[in-house]
């Protein structure tokens, strides 16, 4: 039973933090409930950061979890703009930087990840961008649309799902746009060869150029202003602006500082938690972009950098601090709008864990849904291109661990609902 004078504390105030205070109230909890966020802004939900906000078609208070006088009617008690700075275990209390020490019951951590940096000359020009905050958001948008106005040009470290995104923002507002990306096609690692191309052609289609095989090694300016970007095979790119997106490191200083056992950051780093959402402390749970987990279906710890890790791990980790039985169990999933093209993406299959990708539907008219199966025919992962509500069939056929062949799979008369027979 959870007594109602303890006080549970939650680190991040992104989505899955918000969430989990959320459910905590929502499951019964009278306790103290402390929500530090080390940003100003009340938690928000990062999707639109690169999609509608960044478009210009939502408004700011679109992104807020709840509107600000959530918190207080649900007394939740708000820590804005204060980094928890120090977690001491033993004694079960965090220090926040103004030098506050909050004492808890149980503590989650959703610290969430930041965005990697580029290590090379020029970093610290005006014209160099991030974006992983509200305030980057509004930044770029505003970048974005000088951009359109003047014919200026936007370099992108990146052609992952961020760089991608906001490739097809900036070219909504008509700027210049060059992609440079180390691997062959865009989206490597997560789609591999075989369905890469389709980004490559989508986005070249509407104007953005790509540099593949290739990595950043300077960025020119004068007078703090970006001219040029060079990269390793001696090509020099003009720019106005530049965009790093080279991905995002789990915000693990805290864990590690308080000794909590951490995954191998060769495979993604993070907290490590176990199917409940616990660390090595059994007062500590994680959850959102910063847990590592065991998945209990698909046999594997992940890490998953995506909305729905923290939609779904907040409430799931608020239960586990309660007590309920939780085996947190989510499908993988994530989705993605690029000019007329959306995409849902359901599962996990890294590069070498898949024996072939398998297609239903137009694939150059960009409406099928794509296949990724293993050695033993199960199915890893599914990708619904323009094509929709199958996505929760596709979940269904992955957590079935049934064979699948791939006959079956590539025939649009069969329902994918009858698979799972």
């Amino acid at each position: 039973m959870v007594d109602a004078h303890q006080t549970f504390v939650i680190v991040g105030g992104g989505l899955a933090g918000a969430k989990a205070a959320e459910t905590l109230r929502a499951e019964g909890f009278t306790g103290r409930v402390i929500l530090i966020c080390d940003e100003r802004d009340h938690p928000y939900e990062r999707p639109p950061l690169s999609k509608g906000y960044l478009l210009g078609k939502e408004e700011r208070d679109s992104v807020f979890v709840h509107e600000p006088a959530w918190y207080a009617q649900a007394h939740i008690e708000l820590h804005l703009g204060q980094p928890a700075v120090h977690l001491d275990p033993a004694a079960k209390t965090v220090r926040l930087g103004d030098g506050t020490l909050i004492v808890y019951d149980k503590l989650l951590l959703a610290t969430g990840a930041e965005p990697r940096r580029l290590d090379i000359p020029g970093t610290g020009l005006a014209g160099v961008h991030h974006l992983r905050r509200l305030a980057h958001a509004e930044r770029l948008r505003g970048v974005l649309a000088s951009l359109g106005r003047d014919n200026g040009h936007l370099v992108i470290a990146g052609a992952g799902w961020i760089g991608l995104e906001v490739a097809a923002a900036a070219r909504s507002y008509g700027a210049e746009v060059t992609v440079v990306e180390a691997a062959p096609t865009p989206l490597h690692g997560i789609l591999g060869p075989e369905l890469g191309g389709l980004f490559t052609d989508l986005h070249r289609e509407h104007g953005v150029r790509f540099h593949f095989g290739a990595r950043f090694t300077e960025i020119v300016g004068q007078d703090g202003v970006v001219l040029a970007v060079r990269t390793d095979d001696g090509e020099e790119h003009p720019a106005h602006d530049v965009l790093a997106a080279i991905g995002a490191a789990p915000r693990t200083a805290l864990a590690e500082q308080a000794g909590l056992d951490l995954a191998d950051r060769e495979t993604g780093g993070g907290i490590a938690v176990d199917a409940t959402l616990r660390t090595s402390d059994p007062y500590i749970y994680a959850a959102g972009d910063v847990a590592a987990a065991d998945h209990p279906v698909l046999d594997s710890r992940l890490r998953v950098e995506h909305w729905a890790s923290a939609l779904n791990g907040g409430p799931a980790a608020a239960r586990a601090m309660l007590g309920q039985e939780v085996s947190y169990d989510r499908i993988p999933y994530f989705f993605s709008d690029q000019y007329d093209v959306g995409m849902e993406y359901s599962g996990y299959a890294p590069p070498g864990s898949y024996e072939q990708v398998v297609c239903r539907g137009d694939v150059a008219k960009r409406e099928f849904i794509a296949f990724w199966l293993g050695a033993d025919g199960r199915l890893l992962a599914g990708m619904n291109v323009n094509v929709w509500d199958v996505a929760e069939p596709i979940q269904q056929l992955i957590r079935s661990g049934a064979p699948l062949t791939p006959e079956a799979l590539a025939d649009p008369e069969v329902p994918l609902a009858s698979l799972l027979a």
